[in-house]
């Protein structure tokens, strides 16, 4: 077992975390489940090229699953799940003065991120854990004991990612086993004593939707469940997690990812733009999955979205399980903007969450804590109950053309260069250490940048016209669009920021120009550009 070294300013939360039984622990679980892992990657690999030689398209599972033969609902939740109205979302723990504001707000959970609003260099890894284990373990001076704070919903990283600060067996660690390994090793039995956790977000479900294994990340992450469970001495099913689906192979198999982790769910959650990045990624280079421009054309009212959703609610509520919605990502201007301005953000978002609490979802997730209390009061006047588990939605008759059904519409100017925008400032905010950043009165994460850079690719490869003026989206127009792009924001730019801005740029430009997709732009960054921390 190799560990690096620690980084300057990180030396007290290296000795608290990389204890020689802490790190044995991470090790023994990454051999545990090293081969199911490399097996998990493989079929995600073969299942894409099966897809891309025949063009097929994915179908719900006609096989006499036990998930699809038998009645049965997952276990119930701790009651401190029961209500699940408002999680603050891409709180990245490495960030300290915004964790430790989310965590003395009345939110009902934090979104104690790892994955899409977090940069996950070294030296944010080890503060980002290190401040799980000091609000755990009531180390943060004003901060309440960890049974009165909001309930940590903790998400490790993505299958997709890479721990290069840990090697077993001369192998760096999947991302995802380090940071669970540690968050569960570290804190798993102080927040089960408080009735507090230990609960998980578990990201980019990507199933390989064919014969009996496609619900096998499912059944290997219940299986990362019983082990560490067991290890640890903890009982059978003290490990809750939601699953966040945001694949469109997933949306297939919701019922079977409920069955295999019955023991442990809490239930699936939807959002708006890795999901939508998504059909891009499997299907993108088929015309007739072209999707339009999603600032004009994509919204969580267009069928297929509304579909997807509709399914979530009526999956999870069938099975006893909990269904949740997407963040609402704007930020309320501030407040010497007056108050009007205030209002018409506020009444923005609530009319789209509106929509979700009509739907049947139990919560969803908001990024501004200045929101909190105008959604909680929605949540309150619209349910009158903690959760939604009584709405079955049977109305819905979701079918796969349903799911499958892109929206019409086309590409704006105004589109194209938002997406150019949000792709190269997500690249700069990695380069300065950072997963999310604002942009034009919204949180940028990468599941945003995921569905710009993507669409960016796709108009591209499909040399769509501008609805504006029919010009064509070409590699060189959007090039100058990118250098334009960088003029401008270079004039609020020191001179070494003006240069990483010019570099982040190029790195966008090859993403969007290459000939095969990159899966994920986190996966490209991390592994090929970024492996600098």
């Amino acid at each position: 077992v190799h560990i690096s070294v620690a980084p300057v300013g990180c030396e007290e939360a290296w000795r608290t975390l990389m204890t020689r039984d802490a790190v044995k622990f991470v090790a023994q679980l990454v051999i545990a489940f090293d081969e199911e892992v490399e097996e998990l990657h493989r079929r995600r690999q073969l299942r894409k090229l099966h897809l891309d030689r025949t063009g097929d398209l994915p179908d719900f599972l006609d096989h006499a699953h036990p998930a699809k033969t038998s009645d049965w609902k997952v276990a119930p939740v701790p009651e401190r799940l029961n209500c699940r109205h408002l999680d603050l979302g891409d709180v990245s723990p490495s960030n300290t003065q915004h964790f430790e504001a989310a965590l003395r707000s009345s939110a009902q959970g934090i979104q104690t991120d790892f994955d899409d609003g977090h940069c996950p260099s070294w030296p944010n890894q080890l503060r980002g854990l290190h401040n799980v284990f000091r609000a755990v373990h009531h180390q943060i001076p004003g901060i309440s004991p960890i049974q009165d704070l909001p309930i940590l919903m903790l998400r490790p990283r993505a299958w997709n990612m890479t721990e290069f600060n840990m090697m077993v067996n001369g192998k760096a660690v999947p991302g995802p086993l380090f940071d669970f390994g540690m968050l569960m090793y570290h804190n798993a039995k102080k927040l089960l004593s408080h009735q507090s956790g230990p609960f998980f977000y578990l990201s980019k479900a990507s199933h390989a939707n064919t014969s009996l294994e496609g619900f096998l990340e499912a059944r290997v992450w219940n299986s990362i469940f019983k082990w560490a469970q067991n290890k640890l001495g903890l009982p059978l099913g003290s490990v809750k997690a939601c699953v966040l689906i945001e694949n469109v192979l997933a949306s297939f198999e919701m019922e079977e990812i409920l069955y295999e982790l019955k023991e442990h769910s809490v239930g699936l959650n939807c959002g708006i733009w890795d999901y939508s990045a998504s059909f891009v990624n499997k299907f993108g280079h088929r015309s007739e999955f072209v999707l339009p421009d999603r600032s004009k054309y994509v919204s969580m009212e267009k069928h297929f979205l509304s579909s997807y959703m509709d399914l979530v609610v009526q999956t999870c509520h069938r099975r006893g399980a909990h269904a949740t919605g997407g963040m609402a990502a704007a930020l309320l201007p501030p407040a010497k903007g007056g108050q009007e301005a205030r209002d018409n953000v506020l009444q923005k978002a609530a009319l789209g969450k509106l929509r979700e609490i009509k739907a049947g979802v139990d919560g969803f997730m908001v990024y501004d804590i200045g929101m909190l209390s105008t959604m909680q009061e929605m949540f309150k006047r619209f349910t009158h109950s903690p959760n939604q588990l009584h709405v079955t939605r049977d109305d819905a008759r979701i079918t796969a053309a349903d799911l499958l059904v892109m929206p019409s519409g086309g590409v704006t100017l105004t589109g194209l260069r938002h997406n150019v925008s949000v792709g190269i400032m997500f690249i700069f905010s990695w380069f300065k250490g950072r997963g999310h950043y604002f942009l034009n009165g919204a949180v940028e994460d990468s599941a945003t940048a995921e569905i710009s850079r993507s669409q960016v690719w796709q108009w591209i490869r499909h040399c769509r016209p501008l609805e504006d003026d029919k010009r064509t989206v070409t590699s060189s127009f959007v090039q100058s669009l990118s250098e334009n792009f960088v003029k401008q924001k270079s004039q609020e730019l020191s001179a070494e920021d003006r240069k990483t801005l010019e570099t982040s740029a190029a790195i966008f430009l090859q993403i969007v120009t290459k000939r095969n997709f990159p899966e994920f732009i986190t996966t490209y960054l991390s592994e090929e550009i970024l492996n600098i921390f």
